[in-house]
């Protein structure tokens, strides 16, 4: 035996996390001819929490959602609910709820119909599924809307009958396919601050697929980041946005300043890996003799973006030789500075977070503010 021994409240501990684990898949793969769409890939969900699964187009994300609703096949691993092995199960007999990116509602039915569909394949009885019908519609805000058309709603409120519909049978599981994807912007926004609410009812565990960086950090507790059918990073949250594992993850999650190379290794924390990330949230911008503390320093701004999100500054740093990417709201600023001006940058050391290289191949380049010398 090595380490401490095991003790009664190490086993009291392991014993309620398992309670707790409403889903656990393990080691699925899914092979199309030459193509693998999902190599051995391992997620749990706790009940009460949700998971965003979070990468770009093709990684496979969605492959792993119908792996585990059981509309597709697995060619290996397994997949238990509540531990309940149910990878031989049909779909209809595993418990899980799944609503799409098209809504896949029936536009010959009324909402309420629509949202019990399932509960009529259930056999629920009539008194029965309609005071859940009616305590759905009341919850999701579509009470005056039950005997609409599902083709004369707006695309939110599709989408809310689409949930309402999964949840009617009360299922342990619920799985969500870019849900949102099909909205525009602003409904989108709304509705992931909304998701995030309604996807926490007690018992429920639920995955969030998306390929959109703010929708899942939204949504999700945690997040799994996917690449080429593969799990590149998974974790909190808060992990995994503000500590990467590596260049790849750090780019996709939509950080700019991230460094590869000689000019990472001259940066602090930059280490043998050669690569580095600066969180510019942590970064504060004031005025060139406002702030003289350690780790400021004189930088001069090359532009200056407004946009929805608020304002993208780039200087030019030269105690490091190196151009970063600075995003804030117009008020944490003194005023805004125009390109030539001179102002003091304070960045602390836990700014900078050293990365692992992109495990996809080597790559030399700097950030997307560009790393050449000072004109």
């Amino acid at each position: 035996m090595t380490g401490r021994e095991t003790t009664l409240g190490d086993v009291l501990r392991l014993a309620e996390r398992r309670e707790s684990v409403a889903l656990r898949a393990d080691g699925l793969r899914k092979r199309y001819g030459a193509v693998t769409a999902v190599d051995d890939v391992s997620i749990e969900v706790e009940a009460g929490r949700v998971v965003a699964v979070l990468g770009p187009s093709g990684c496979g994300k969605s492959t792993l959602l119908r792996l585990i609703a059981g509309l597709e096949t697995a060619d290996g691993g397994t997949v238990a609910v509540e531990d309940r092995d149910v990878t031989r199960l049909p779909a209809h007999r595993r418990a899980i709820g799944m609503v799409f990116q098209d809504h896949a509602l029936f536009p010959h039915l009324d909402v309420e119909q629509n949202v019990a569909f399932g509960l009529v394949e259930a056999r629920w009885s009539r008194a029965d599924a309609a005071r859940r019908v009616a305590e759905l519609l009341d919850t999701f805000g579509l009470a005056t809307l039950g005997r609409r058309r599902v083709d004369a709603l707006s695309g939110g409120e599709r989408q809310r009958v689409a949930l309402c519909r999964a949840l009617a049978p009360r299922p342990r599981v619920l799985l969500l396919d870019e849900p949102l994807a099909s909205l525009d912007r602003s409904l989108r926004e709304r509705l992931a601050a909304d998701l995030a609410r309604w996807l926490h009812a007690p018992g429920l565990a639920s995955i969030f697929v998306t390929h959109d960086q703010d929708e899942a950090i939204t949504v999700g507790d945690d997040l799994v980041v996917m690449r080429a059918g593969r799990v590149a990073q998974s974790g909190p949250a808060e992990d995994v946005v503000t500590r990467p594992v590596d260049t790849w993850v750090a780019r996709f999650l939509g950080h700019r300043n991230v460094f590869e190379g000689d000019l990472a290794r001259r940066l602090p924390g930059g280490d043998r890996h050669g690569a580095v990330m600066l969180r510019d949230e942590l970064v504060r911008v004031r005025a060139p003799r406002q702030d003289a503390r350690a780790h400021a320093t004189e930088s001069t701004v090359r532009s200056v973006h407004r946009d929805r999100l608020g304002v993208r500054i780039e200087v030019w740093l030269p105690e490091w030789q190196v151009a970063v990417s600075w995003r804030g709201a117009e008020r944490e600023l003194w005023a805004l500075p125009v390109a030539g001006d001179v102002v003091r940058l304070v960045v602390p050391s836990e700014a900078w977070v050293p990365l692992a290289p992109d495990p996809g191949g080597a790559s030399t380049r700097g950030t997307p503010a560009g790393d050449e010398p000072s004109p």
